[in-house]
């Protein structure tokens, strides 16, 4: 008899309770982590920048719900978990603590140890903890892969904006694991065209310059820089790969492991 109850509760419960908590994410980092690993009947909203260009799971977003990170909006699309990485403002995050929604923080991460530990807090709030080990797994494959290879030199990260990123950030990590060694001081910083004319680096790495409508008159796109890019080698490496830090950082490591020397 008891299992025939548990039967007869199962088949009663809605397919959305059994497939994990109702979630909603407030910002385009935080929407990579829902959409992949969140069953798409879960999902109350993901942002209203779910689809842009620089959106990896762009594609994984069409007929999602759009949720604007307010409080209005957040509490009518009664989430049982939020994922954040930025978005929602003190007021919202305080509210929701004292509905008692689940705020899970995806946190900046300088290293693959970060990433993981991202993917794997984000999976365990969502029930999905073996969807999370299997792109933690897909993450270490890469990283092994680009082990196997030569070291590279020398390598400058260049933004359209004019900003590279040195030690201490997931760029000196991408780049370090797949071979080259980081041209760059510690941290975020700017790169002045004039230094790039004088001493232009052996080889250039250059992130988000696809997105046209982004620093478009930015240092990075300076004439000088551009002739500079062209004399020496390059690789593109697509905004969507590094606005944010999860396992798709795996991905980077493997196009940059692969580029012609």
């Amino acid at each position: 008899m008891k299992a025939l109850a548990a039967a007869v509760a199962l088949a009663l419960t809605p397919a959305a309770a059994l497939a994990g908590p109702r979630v909603a994410s407030l910002d385009q980092c935080a929407d990579q982590y829902v959409l992949a690993l969140a069953p798409p009947e879960t999902i109350a909203g993901v942002s209203p920048r779910a689809d842009d260009p620089d959106s990896r799971l762009r594609a994984a977003a069409r007929g999602a719900p759009r949720l604007r990170p307010t409080l209005e909006a957040v509490l009518m699309a009664e989430p049982q978990v939020v994922v954040r990485y930025w978005g929602g403002d003190p007021r919202l995050m305080a509210r929701l603590a004292r509905q008692g929604v689940q705020v899970v923080q995806i946190e900046d991460a300088a290293d693959f140890d970060g990433v993981r530990a991202n993917v794997r807090r984000v999976a365990a709030a969502l029930d999905r903890t073996a969807a999370g080990e299997a792109l933690v797994a897909d993450l270490d494959a890469r990283l092994a892969a680009a082990r196997q290879a030569p070291g590279r030199g020398p390598a400058l990260y260049l933004t359209a904006g004019g900003f590279t990123a040195g030690a201490g950030t997931l760029i000196d990590a991408i780049l370090n694991a797949a071979g080259y060694d980081n041209a760059a001081g510690p941290g975020f910083a700017p790169v002045s065209v004039e230094r790039i004319a004088l001493t232009p680096p052996a080889r250039f790495v250059l992130g988000f310059f696809e997105l046209v409508r982004s620093d478009w008159r930015g240092p990075g796109r300076h004439p000088v820089v551009q002739r500079a890019a062209n004399r020496v080698p390059a690789t593109w490496l697509r905004g969507e790969l590094l606005a944010c830090p999860a396992w798709f950082a795996g991905e980077a490591v493997t196009r940059l492991s692969q580029a012609r020397p």
